[in-house]
């Protein structure tokens, strides 16, 4: 394997990270190659699938000029904070430099313990790889900032949760995987010198534009109103939006507990673990504000100016996040139903379609995807609520035709709970067929194709996916 790797992480130092191996497991098999960004990476596909190309990715043997360590990090895990976490079942090969000339991440997630691992096993039943494989590269297709799968293969070996499950490895690409959480690490060992290190580091390989770090938290800020906003406009809950979960580069990462909803609900919420609803799906803003709180916090003591000053202007741009969220917002919103321009009112125009899908449990993807089509109306239980917004709506086009902007950003296509945990339980009896036609289907989420019918389906009532788990 000819890997080209520049490990910039590696050369910050000993506090930044362990050196750690993968551990090497019993009989690998390959499940899944992406060529696609393969070839965006500058590796060679085909060797990927070679049985030297497999040894790499399952963690038997570490490719020439990898340097594989598990990064440090502390994080507020539902509110509560851990001073330290850290990759507990993920190691970083390396980096390599991408064809557009962007520096990325190769990780494998589930390669073995590390000093991180907190009593855990460091590996991934096959279940959590395949999800975030899917769901992953779906986000990608939907044009968000997202990590990405390269690889997955099977170990040849089970592991432990409530009961045996076959055990797998995700190779992950990431812009770079330094959460909030990197930065709260050092912020609570009072190691300035470290934190003015990886600061400098984030603005140089993320947000070169920004001058230090009152401007960094400025992006970072900005990034997640965008990101954000993009998940809402899906459908879309992270299910687990701790500090050490969210990605300063603005890229979706950590595919636990996720979901896209079938029949809409603001306060649905999948996550056993979130039993009291911090990461609902309209609460996904509010969390965003809070978690880069806390990321001003760890910035304040290498702001190097007045501390009250230096509060007053971190408070200003915590406050600025709801309307930089509206915008982003409106900016999702306004496409999906063909509004080629702003105008005042249309922000309450489009909470009038949401409110009317609330009310009915309306499918959230089919909903919006039907919208130009007649039989829209038999989607909603208030059939003449919905036709008095559908005039307000043609009011508002103003006799342009809404179709094509909004079958550009109105997928025909989700992974949906119900088809994953199918597929899932194909793969467990050895099966991986459905594992494929759903990840090549949701490579073109925008095209209505009639062979792909059965995955526009909502969940019969038998189907419907209620909670979904981290897989740890």
């Amino acid at each position: 394997m000819n890997i080209p790797f520049d490990n910039s992480y590696a050369r910050l130092g000993p506090s930044f990270s362990a050196p750690q191996l993968p551990t090497p497991v019993a009989a690998p098999a390959l499940i899944a190659v992406n060529g696609d960004l393969a070839a965006e990476l500058g590796l060679d596909a085909a060797a990927l699938r070679t049985p030297e190309g497999l040894a790499m990715l399952a963690g038997n043997t570490v490719p020439d000029g990898a340097n594989p360590l598990a990064q440090a990090y502390a994080g507020h895990q539902f509110g509560g904070f851990s001073p330290q976490l850290g990759d507990g079942r993920a190691v970083l090969l390396g980096e390599v430099i991408d064809q557009h000339g962007n520096r990325r991440d190769i990780q494998l997630k589930g390669a073995g313990r590390t000093p991180f691992s907190r009593r855990g096993d460091g590996r991934s039943w096959l279940g959590p790889v395949l999800r975030e494989y899917i769901v992953s590269e779906a986000m990608h297709a939907y044009g968000v900032p997202t990590t990405r799968a390269l690889a997955a293969v099977s170990t040849g070996e089970r592991v432990q949760r409530e009961k045996g499950y076959p055990g797998g490895i995700l190779t992950r690409v990431a812009a770079s995987h330094i959460r909030v959480g990197t930065f709260q690490f050092f912020a609570a060992r009072n190691d300035g010198e470290s934190l003015r290190t990886l600061t400098d580091y984030v603005i140089k390989r993320h947000y070169p534009d920004a001058d230090g770090p009152m401007e960094l938290l400025r992006a970072v800020s900005a990034a997640q109103a965008r990101l954000i906003a993009q998940w809402m406009g899906l459908g879309f809950i992270h299910g687990v939006m701790n500090t050490d979960n969210m990605a300063v580069s603005g890229e979706t990462i950590d595919y636990g507990p996720c979901a896209f909803m079938d029949d809409y609900d603001p306060n649905k919420v999948f996550s056993s673990i979130d039993q009291m609803g911090r990461y609902a799906f309209n609460r996904q803003a509010d969390i965003a504000v809070w978690n880069i709180a806390q990321l001003g916090s760890a910035l304040l003591p290498i702001m190097g100016r007045d501390e009250q000053a230096a509060i007053d202007e971190a408070t200003s741009i915590l406050h600025g996040f709801p309307d930089l969220f509206k915008a982003e917002w409106l900016s999702v919103f306004r496409p999906k139903l063909g509004l080629w321009d702003a105008q005042d009112g249309d922000a309450e125009l489009i909470h009038g379609f949401l409110d009317l899908m609330s009310a009915g449990a309306a499918d959230y993807t089919n909903s919006f995807r039907a919208l130009t089509d007649d039989p829209a109306q038999t989607l909603f239980a208030d059939r003449a609520g919905f036709d008095a917004w559908k005039t307000r709506w043609k009011a508002r086009l103003q006799g342009a035709d809404p179709a094509p902007l909004m079958q550009q950003h109105n997928p025909v296509l989700i992974p949906r709970n119900h088809q994953i945990e199918h597929l899932i339980q194909a793969a467990v009896d050895g099966d991986y067929a459905p594992f494929h036609r759903l990840n090549a289907a949701l490579m073109h989420p925008y095209a209505d194709d009639p062979g792909l019918k059965d995955l526009r389906q909502p969940p019969r009532e038998d189907e419907v996916v209620h909670r979904t788990f981290c897989g740890t």
